[in-house]
Formats: C-alpha cells, sequence, structure tokens
C-alpha cells in the first residue's frame, strides 16, 4: 500500500458582513452538512480545534461548519491584519496534522436547542419554517461565515438564533427583518414576525 502522506492544506480568508468576524476557509471539509457554535471557551470541550483557537487571547468565538471557521475576535484595538497570518498557519499545521476538528460524543452532550432539522413530532408551520430556512437561508448566511437556527414557533412569532458572523452582525437585523421575515410571511402566511433569540 501506497501512502502519500497528508493532504496539503490551504487556508484564505473572506470578510464578513460583521467587522469584528473572520471566515478562514479551508480545501476540505471541517464539519460536514453540520455546524457548531462556540460562543465562549468554557462552551469549546465539544471541538478540540476550538479548544486550541481560545489559547490565542484575541479571540471571542468559534464557529464551525462545513469548510470553514469563523472567528471572532475580541476588541477593536487587534487589526485583523495583525493576526491573520497566525492563524491561518495554526489551521494548516492543525488539519494537515490530522488534528479533531469536532468530538462528536462530546457535541451530543451539549444542549442543542436551536436546530433546522424536522422533527417528526414538529407541527406543519414548523417543517414549514425549518425546511424554508435550511434550503434558502442556511446558504446564503453561510457564504457571510453565519448560521441562523429555529428556537421556536408560537403564535405566529418565529424565534431564531444568530450564530458565527450573525451574531452581533450590525446587518443581522436588516437582514432578519428585511429578507428572512419578509420571506417567510410570503410563503408561510402563518408568520406574522422573526425575532433573533439574544444568546
Amino acid at each position: 500500500m501506497i501512502t502519500t502522506g497528508n493532504t496539503i492544506v490551504s487556508i484564505y480568508t473572506e470578510m464578513t458582513p460583521n467587522p469584528e468576524t473572520m471566515k478562514f476557509v479551508a480545501n476540505k471539509l471541517l464539519y460536514p452538512g453540520k455546524s457548531i457554535d462556540i460562543a465562549e471557551e468554557n462552551l469549546a470541550f465539544a471541538s478540540p480545534l476550538a479548544k486550541e483557537l481560545f489559547s490565542f487571547p484575541f479571540i471571542r468565538s468559534v464557529f464551525i461548519a462545513s469548510n470553514f471557521v469563523t472567528i471572532t475576535k475580541n476588541t477593536e484595538q487587534d487589526d485583523w491584519q495583525d493576526v491573520i497570518p497566525t492563524i491561518k498557519t495554526f489551521l494548516k499545521e492543525y488539519l494537515e496534522n490530522g488534528g479533531v476538528v469536532v468530538n462528536e460524543e462530546e457535541v451530543a452532550k451539549m444542549k442543542q436547542e436551536a436546530s433546522n432539522t424536522v422533527n417528526a413530532d414538529d407541527d406543519d408551520v414548523v417543517k414549514r419554517i425549518k425546511e424554508l430556512l435550511e434550503n434558502y437561508v442556511k446558504p446564503a448566511v453561510e457564504m457571510d461565515g453565519g448560521a441562523i437556527q429555529f428556537k421556536s414557533y408560537n403564535d405566529g412569532i418565529v424565534n431564531l438564533m444568530l450564530q458565527g458572523s450573525c451574531s452581533g452582525c450590525p446587518s443581522s437585523m436588516v437582514t432578519l427583518k428585511a429578507g428572512i421575515e419578509g420571506m417567510m410571511k410570503r410563503m408561510i402566511p402563518e408568520v406574522k414576525e422573526v425575532v433573533a433569540e439574544a444568546e
């Protein structure tokens, strides 16, 4: 059997609409079809990669999805240009050395309140809301390094959780109200309002 060694990993960055976040995109899948939002260091037990990233003093939160990591920095004093090379080098080496991105057993222990996965006991309106989020909203917000997850539906009000670059983004409320709420009201007449859950 011939082994060709580890795959060479390349990392590039993309700016997001949120000036406090930066999207680091890899040429390999990190967490295919799923995402995990680690809003603070004490939740990093589910992701060895996030735990390592929190060792950098300027990192406030880590969001991992598909083939990218969105990092939120701590303060405005740290300029992205000063820290991007360090993070890119770290991610490249970590992934090339086969570092574990997410520990699924630990994820299962986390309190996963928000999800766009349709469950058997969801009523018809909730199923349609989750399908709309998964098919229309998810691809768009992932391009910006974030995620929007279903939290609850009650009396015409849809409660969503903003993650990754969407959390704390100045333009997220415009996206939520003008974009998502408008589309849901058109496609799902039962929806009266869409609100964001504060984390």
